[in-house]
């Protein structure tokens, strides 16, 4: 059975007027204010001879605990949700480090390859970077969405190798085929709509870059693609350009190696999960069963909160769950 959480968690209560799965959605890249944080830039450069872009908030003191933050697929350091737990971890004074997935800090990055579900080799590279710099850090992570996919594939990976104390996933697409299948559907094509929008400039962004540079090889790559043109779905861009960008053979391979569903059995490292059963993006039978879970692996699935949505309070004083409940969580599993 899963281990239970450090403390209960309180249900979730959406705000009066935000019930609808959707507006929980929408409500923070359409409405919420921005978050403002002084937050220092850091180029890591990884092996392959590309970047990851790393930006730094709260203390600097070499020991206080440090949690690495993973926004989901078209977003930033700069996503909401992603600024905003940051905000609140240094409340309690606690550091983080925001990671920009390769080209998503408003620079492209340098080769044909990008970021994906499965990349879980830039995290483990962000990670051992991290456990340099701060050696006597105690180093958590917390992924949403895209990123919490990667995070539950890494820590599956890693097993009791990994070096992190704890982890939050949060909205994980758990079998991506059947989250390719379910935002096709109904209101969800809406989101599909604007993410295909999204990735496509993603690469021809890249496309005119490295035109620009005179990288002749990566434009090679991208053009063996063959045509942009006609894709309107996740199968469509995953087929022609995730899979054989990252040696996948095809969509379904991609989806097969890179779901985290498959990993989570091998986590060895105390992890929360946190879900709503109305996410627009998942199915409830992408769900992952109790006894799919490992011993420490707290699920907690609330009956509402959309897709990284989770907002309480009101309209007039929206409040964020997420950004009390993982840093609740966090600090309590740091005391055991």
């Amino acid at each position: 059975m899963p281990q239970p959480s450090p403390a209960p968690a309180k249900p979730f209560t959406p705000a009066f007027g935000l019930g609808n799965p959707h507006l929980q959605t929408l409500w923070g890249p359409l409405w919420r204010k921005t978050t403002h944080l002084e937050r220092p830039r850091e180029r890591l450069w990884l092996d392959d001879g590309d970047f990851l872009d790393l930006d730094w908030h709260g203390p600097h003191s070499v020991d206080a605990p440090l949690v690495l933050v993973l926004h989901g697929l078209t977003g930033s350091s700069n996503s909401p949700y992603v600024a905003g737990l940051q905000r609140a971890l240094a409340a309690q004074g606690w550091a983080s480090v925001a990671l920009n997935w390769r080209g998503c800090s408003g620079e492209p990055n340098l080769l044909p390859r990008s970021y994906h579900s499965g990349a879980s080799e830039d995290l483990a590279a962000a990670i051992n970077h991290l456990r340099a710099t701060r050696p006597l850090a105690p180093l958590y992570a917390v992924g949403y969405s895209l990123g919490g996919n990667v995070l539950l594939k890494h820590l599956g990976e890693t097993g009791s190798a990994s070096p992190l104390l704890g982890a939050v996933a949060v909205s994980v697409p758990f079998r991506l085929d059947q989250c390719a299948d379910r935002i096709g559907q109904g209101f969800s094509k809406v989101y599909q709509a604007h993410f295909m929008r999204e990735m496509l400039a993603y690469i021809k962004n890249k496309q005119r870059q490295f035109l620009q540079d005179g990288r002749h090889e990566g434009l090679a790559t991208l053009a063996s693609l063959g045509s942009l043109d006609k894709m309107r779905t996740f199968w469509d861009f995953d087929g022609r350009v995730t899979a054989p960008l990252h040696g996948y053979a095809d969509a379904q391979d991609y989806y097969r190696r890179a779901s985290s569903r498959y990993f989570l059995g091998e986590i060895r490292t105390p992890t929360l999960i946190i879900q709503a059963a109305d996410d627009p993006f998942v199915y409830p039978h992408s769900l992952p069963e109790a006894s799919e879970l490992s011993a420490c692996t707290r699920f907690e699935l609330q009956a509402k909160g959309g897709h990284v949505g989770f907002v309480d309070g009101s309209l007039r004083t929206p409040g964020y769950y997420l950004e009390r409940r993982i840093p609740q969580w966090l600090s309590q599993a740091s005391r055991g």
